[in-house]
């Protein structure tokens, strides 16, 4: 195809991505050039690109070589989209974020495009906001520069705020590895921002959090138990009322479940039942003339034990 290059996109780290135009229909693409002598990833990009079809990911329109300014350019033809990356997209809005909608929607079309390539054994590596392509009709992925087959064994490859804890621990990169990355680029619509990148200046101390709701709560309950403690003084007997009570308070503190398992009348009418119905308990006593008894040990104070 004969194309004469446009205006410029994007520059990454070696490649540059322009629009083009075919010289035989005037359609409009995108070509992503690098000098070819540097060009392996984007040549792994093209193998991957060829062979995927599918409406979450960016079209393939085939690749060629130039002589552009006395250097000899490796070039990769794709689908031009309109709306730049969903960091383009962020850019736009007044309030520097995506809406829900537009992050709902989004969302749901990166992971289809997820399924797609994951379902034909291809690991992205490396989804993220600027490897997303954004037009009238949604998000594509885009960029397959780090992309490798499931089960192959590669070098760990992609962005390190969007990797997966295995990936940044070396243990391995696949499919759940570009999973984590969408929840990565899910906060990057969300607030405009990379994540993770301010986590640390934004993170509560120890004391702000020891004023958190949820601990003030345990605190409250506990000094609850132990006012009414200091009121009611120390039980008489087991069969205290107070004591009961305090144990069935305790453990009904912020759990229906344990509510629910542990009765009151488990804790304490079983025992004031046992207790008030002792005169009806049947005793059996064995007369001791007719027990075989055996001698264990004999001093001033005998004692004669049962075998």
């Amino acid at each position: 195809m004969r194309w004469s290059r446009g205006h410029v996109l994007g520059r990454g780290s070696s490649a540059t991505v322009s629009t083009a135009t075919s010289t035989a229909t005037g359609e409009v693409f995108a070509v992503k050039s690098v000098v070819l002598s540097q060009s392996e990833t984007l040549q792994r990009e093209q193998k991957f690109l060829s062979i995927l079809s599918s409406p979450y990911v960016v079209n393939y329109k085939g690749y060629d070589i130039t002589r552009e300014e006395n250097k000899i350019m490796y070039n990769l033809l794709m689908e031009y989209m309109s709306g730049g990356t969903v960091i383009d997209a962020i850019k736009v809005q007044n309030c520097d974020r995506l809406n829900e909608l537009e992050i709902s929607n989004y969302t749901r079309q990166i992971i289809q495009g997820l399924e797609y390539l994951h379902s034909n054994g291809v690991v992205h590596c490396d989804i993220k906001g600027a490897n997303l392509l954004v037009d009238e009709n949604g998000v594509k992925i885009a960029d397959f520069g780090c992309a490798k087959w499931a089960s192959e064994g590669v070098a760990v490859c992609g962005t390190p705020v969007f990797m997966a804890p295995e990936v940044a621990r070396g243990e391995e990169q696949g499919f759940a590895a570009d999973i984590w990355a969408v929840g990565c680029v899910v906060i990057e619509m969300a607030t405009g921002g990379l994540p993770w990148t301010n986590d640390s200046k934004e993170r509560w101390g120890a004391t702000e959090l020891l004023k958190h709701p949820f601990l003030e709560q345990f605190k409250r309950h506990t000094k609850e138990i132990t006012d009414r403690d200091l009121r009611t003084g120390s039980p008489t007997s087991i069969l205290d009322r107070d004591v009961w009570n305090s144990m069935e308070e305790s453990a009904l503190v912020g759990s229906d479940f344990i509510r629910q398992s542990c009765s009151s009348y488990s804790l304490r009418q079983r025992i004031e039942q046992l207790a008030g119905n002792s005169e009806k308990v049947k005793w059996t006593w064995m007369v001791e003339e007719e027990i075989d008894w055996m001698t264990i040990r004999s001093n001033e104070s005998s004692g004669r034990w049962r075998r």
